[in-house]
C-alpha cells in the first residue's frame, strides 16, 4: 500500500505540474512559458517526485513505464495490476483538482484540455502515423534513458535528474505532434474531462508509449542485463 500511495501521489503530481501549467499558465503569452515553460514542468515534476517518492515505489508514474521494467527484467509482473491503477487514479485527481482551479476563473473555456491527439486534434495538425511514430520512439527512449540512469552499474544519486531532463526533451520534441503522452495515465486523465473526439483518440496513447516501453526493455535487457 506504501509503494501504491507513492505512485498515486507522483502521478497526481505529474499531471497537476505539467498538465496544469500548459492549461493555467502558457495560455497566457504575457506569462512567457509557452512550450519550453510546459516542456521543463513536466521534467521537473518527475525529478522531483522521483527524489521524493522514488525510494518507496521506484518513482514509475507512468503505466508505460511500468511495463518497460517488467520488460527489462527490473519489475514484477505480480505488481502491474495495482501500480497502474494507482497511476490512473493518481491521474484522474490531479485532473480534477485542476479542474477545479481552472474554473475558478470567470470565461474559462475547457476546449481540449491539454489532452492529447492527432489529426485535427494535434496542436500542429500532425497524422495519425506521425503521432503513432512519435509517441512510439519518445517513449522508446524514456524507457532507454530510465533504465541506464538506475542501472546498478550507474552512478548513483543521478537517475531522477537524467530522467527529469529527458522527459523535458521529449516534450520540447513532441508537443507540437501529439501534445506529448509517453504515458498513458496522463492521457486518460486529460482526456476523461476533454471528453468527445479526445476520448475517441485515446487508444493511441495507451497502445503506442506501452509497444515503445516493451521494444525499449527487451533491448536495454539485452544490452545491458541488471544481473550480479
Amino acid at each position: 500500500m506504501k509503494k501504491l500511495t507513492a505512485e498515486f501521489i507522483g502521478t497526481f503530481w505529474l499531471v497537476l505540474g505539467g498538465v496544469g501549467s500548459a492549461v493555467l499558465a502558457a495560455a497566457y503569452p504575457e506569462l512567457g512559458i509557452g512550450f519550453v515553460g510546459v516542456a521543463l514542468a513536466f521534467g521537473l515534476t518527475v525529478l522531483t517526485g522521483a527524489y521524493a517518492l522514488g525510494h518507496i515505489s521506484g518513482g514509475h508514474f507512468n503505466p508505460a513505464v511500468s511495463i518497460g521494467l517488467w520488460a527489462g527484467g527490473r519489475f514484477e509482473a505480480k505488481d502491474l495490476p495495482g501500480y497502474i491503477i494507482a497511476q490512473v487514479l493518481g491521474g484522474i485527481t490531479g485532473a480534477g483538482v485542476l479542474y477545479l482551479i481552472a474554473t475558478g476563473k470567470a470565461g474559462f473555456e475547457l476546449g481540449g484540455f491539454a489532452s492529447n491527439g492527432y489529426g485535427d486534434l494535434s496542436p500542429d495538425g500532425y497524422s495519425m502515423t506521425a503521432a503513432l511514430v512519435t509517441e512510439v520512439v519518445m517513449t522508446f527512449m524514456f524507457l532507454i534513458v530510465i533504465m541506464g540512469a538506475t542501472h546498478k552499474n550507474a552512478a548513483p544519486g543521478f537517475g531522477g535528474m537524467a530522467i527529469g531532463l529527458a522527459l523535458t526533451l521529449i516534450h520540447l520534441i513532441s508537443i507540437p505532434v501529439t501534445n506529448t503522452s509517453v504515458n498513458p495515465a496522463r492521457s486518460t486523465s486529460q482526456a476523461l474531462f476533454a471528453g468527445g473526439e479526445w476520448m475517441g483518440q485515446l487508444w493511441l496513447f495507451w497502445v503506442a508509449p506501452i509497444v515503445g516501453a516493451i521494444l525499449a526493455g527487451l533491448v536495454y535487457k539485452m544490452m545491458a542485463p541488471n544481473e550480479d
